[in-house]
């Protein structure tokens, strides 16, 4: 076989995505690339689903513990990234398996981004002033009110991206997401597409089941040590900027469990909206491993 194949496992949190990765990297013997952007950063395990130590030593995994949360990370810096990985890899082995939640990187990698414009330095320090005097919220109300595309589909948990995206609303009155979305960039590997997902009520089960268990694991000692952080944009995501407030005593634990899991599942929406919308993927019963594996072997044929 020479046509070189990135084989991309996508889907929303909790829904089974590292098991399949891990499976159909041991069927081709191939190695893992996360599209995950949070399981990259190394002070950050539990409230991340990072893979287990078995998981990872599984297979070899990349991205993941490779950064520290006082990095700037962008979908362009994953692009680039997961470019001289995977021309390492591909010396080896014409597959590659790509595997996470975060859309943007995945599309960053697979398709490419059109460069979004630089807006004034005046406007940004003026939005980073309010949103430091008003809070994520405020950032949040905002987008929700100028800009319903990416209010519908962007990540409204991550003050960073929230602020480029405002930002450039303001500056251009198109949306950020807008330009996301022109023309392929070529790429020197062929795409196979595998979406994970199951009915809506059993994934939120396995979210709520999961939230219990990331406590039961340490999660509260966790987000305890990295106080220091919580300033960070890695720190102001769910799982983490929930338990902030518990620990400082504004509301109690279950409060903030519950809050987690609200808002995790509020994620998981928002991720299966981007990827029927973005990504042309072919879904699958994240149980049914055998369909996925002869999905790939057929899409190997063709190009046989």
């Amino acid at each position: 076989m020479n046509t070189r194949y990135v084989i991309l496992i996508a889907g929303p949190t909790a829904v089974g995505k590292t098991a399949m990765a891990i499976n159909v990297a041991r069927t081709f013997q191939a190695e893992i690339i996360s599209a995950d952007s949070r399981q990259c950063y190394h002070e950050l395990k539990i409230g991340v689903a990072r893979p287990s130590e078995e998981e990872l030593a599984a297979f070899k995994h990349h991205f993941i513990a490779t950064h520290s949360v006082q990095d700037e990370l962008t979908a362009a810096s994953f692009e680039k990234y997961a470019f001289s990985v995977s021309e390492h890899l591909f010396k080896n082995n014409n597959i590659v398996i790509l595997a996470g939640g975060t859309g943007l990187y995945i599309r960053a990698f697979l398709d490419g981004l059109d460069v979004v414009p630089s807006v004034p330095a005046e406007l940004r320090k003026a939005l980073i002033l309010k949103y430091n005097e008003n809070g994520r919220d405020w950032l949040r109300d905002e987008l929700i009110k100028k800009d319903s595309d990416y209010a519908a589909r962007g990540d409204l948990y991550n003050p960073q991206r929230m602020l480029r995206a405002l930002e450039v609303w303001e500056c251009f009155g198109k949306s950020i997401l807008s330009y996301h979305e022109h023309d392929v960039k070529p790429r020197p590997f062929k795409v196979i597409r595998i979406g994970l997902d199951m009915p809506r009520e059993d994934l939120y089960k396995r979210i709520n089941l999961r939230v219990e268990q990331m406590i039961a694991s340490g999660l509260i000692e966790e987000v305890a040590g990295l106080e220091k952080y919580k300033h960070l944009s890695p720190l102001q995501t769910v799982g983490y900027r929930e338990l902030f407030p518990y620990l400082e005593g504004e509301y109690t634990k279950d409060r903030a469990v519950s809050l987690i899991q609200q808002n995790t599942r509020h994620y998981a929406k928002r991720q299966l909206t981007w990827f029927r919308n973005q990504e042309r993927l072919q879904w699958f019963d994240p149980g049914n491993n055998q369909a996925v594996i002869n999905f790939i072997n057929q899409e190997f044929k063709k190009d046989a």
